[in-house]
């Protein structure tokens, strides 16, 4: 099986969409990570790339991502295994209000002790 995932995107991850989400996921060591506007033309060729490219084996994309595409493209995207494609919730609320580590814990899961 680990050949497999070498073959087929070496276990590296992507995350692709608003620049909160993206932001999080850099905060805890993700390095491929693309920030995307509304543009939906932008949206599906940065998306293709990275499915495309056969690099990743994870790409977390947000709500706003899974919105801007097309019905066909939608349904190849989330019917993909190979890489595995997880579309997150849209962040609801007022974001700027929220501090980094209760935005970590909420989104990511993930608790962030403060000194």
């Amino acid at each position: 099986m680990s050949e497999q995932i070498t073959k087929k995107g070496s276990g590296r991850i992507a995350v692709i969409g608003d620049r909160e989400l993206v932001v999080g996921y850099r905060l805890i060591g993700v390095e491929d990570t693309f920030i995307v506007g509304e543009d939906a033309l932008e949206v599906r060729k940065t998306l293709q790339n990275l499915i495309s490219s056969n690099q990743y084996a994870l790409i977390i994309a947000s709500q706003t991502v899974r919105n801007s595409l097309s019905g066909s493209f939608r349904e190849i995207v989330e019917s993909s295994i190979e890489p595995l494609v997880l579309f997150m919730p849209a962040f609801e609320g007022n974001v700027q209000e929220e501090s980094i580590s209760s935005l970590a814990r909420r989104v990511l899961g993930i608790s962030i002790q403060m000194s």
